[in-house]
């Protein structure tokens, strides 16, 4: 079994990565090479043979190399994130659209070939006017560049996979927190900071209101959510291959809520509100929750609750230590 991963280098690329080869296998199959792709060098696990790459998809010689090893499972991570995305037109055009589209048209110029290809969408293709919760049937109207980009993706995986070029899966991640590490230029990157960055005794900043509702997973959950698509049977999808996410529905209070319930009020003082028009603009025309009746029957999980988010972050990242409450 041959694995490719592009965006390996990032947060969830090494998650990914390290539950591969703790696992050693996927499908029924021993996992016997891996490629790990992204703009800086992976870390290609000791005892695995493969190859740890630096490539920027945005360059049209990228694919190719890439796909001509034949890969027999793609999982397609690489991005620009939605805040970036949106200040820099063309650098998210180049790599959440072309970068995608090198792919599908290096896995369609080879003969014989259908890899498992699971594209990470986003909750961002769905934009306002929207209703409470979101049913599967809802039609994407993107309010971002971001969306927009991923919205195209999607379609093509759609396509693609009509065709019989690949077997493929869109995945609508609900926005992942607590994302470890420092802040990145993600519009949704206070979602995390502010449970992040208080656990540790840091201030963080809250750019908007309290009252701010989202959907929510946390990185032990995406990474379930990509290994499971890698292993199901995507036909029940029919030519609709993009899927909603479980997740929690949660606003900001109920967030600081939990940080409270678990790290007490030393650690919620540590929020500093700074109110944003252009995050709070970008985050408001974003959906809120989500009915995923498709995704759930195919027995995609994602945590019951914040509480339980956060707990996982302080297990995964802290070694089940909370720092602020030590001091």
């Amino acid at each position: 079994m041959h694995i490719l991963i592009t965006g390996a280098a990032g947060m969830i690329g090494r998650k990914l990565t390290t539950a591969l080869v703790q696992a050693g296998q996927l499908r029924g199959k021993p996992i016997d090479n891996m490629t790990l792709v992204d703009v800086v060098p992976p870390v290609l696990p000791d005892g695995i043979a493969g190859a740890a790459l630096a490539a920027d998809l945005s360059d049209p010689a990228a694919a190719p190399a890439l796909i001509q090893t034949r890969p027999d499972v793609i999982f397609h991570l690489a991005a620009i994130v939605s805040g970036e995305a949106e200040a820099d037109f063309a650098k998210g055009y180049a790599v959440n659209l072309y970068g995608t589209l090198g792919l599908c048209d290096a896995i369609a110029a080879e003969t014989d070939y259908c890899p498992r290809f699971v594209f990470t969408s986003s909750i961002a293709v769905f934009g306002a006017p929207l209703p409470d919760v979101i049913p599967d049937d809802q039609p994407t109207l993107p309010l971002t560049s971001y969306g927009t980009q991923k919205a195209m993706g999607e379609l093509l995986v759609n396509d693609l996979s009509r065709r019989g070029l690949m077997d493929g899966v869109s995945l609508r991640l609900p926005t992942i927190c607590v994302r470890p590490g420092k802040p990145n230029a993600a519009a949704s990157g206070f979602y995390s900071s502010i449970l992040r960055e208080p656990l540790v005794g840091q201030e963080a900043v809250l750019p908007v209101p309290e009252t701010t509702r989202h959907w929510f997973a946390s990185p032990r959950a995406a990474v379930g959510f990509l290994l499971h698509a890698a292993e199901i049977d995507l036909k029940p999808l029919g030519q609709n291959r993009a899927l909603s996410l479980p997740g929690v529905d949660a606003t900001v209070a109920d967030e600081i809520a939990a940080l409270e319930a678990i790290a007490g009020p030393k650690a919620t003082a540590l929020i500093r509100r700074a109110p944003d028009a252009t995050i709070a603009r970008i985050v408001g025309g974003w959906p809120q929750a989500f009915d995923p009746a498709r995704a759930r029957a195919l027995g995609f999980e994602a945590e019951p609750d914040m509480e339980a988010i956060l707990r996982a972050h302080i297990e995964d990242e802290l070694d089940g230590r909370i720092p602020v409450a030590e001091d």
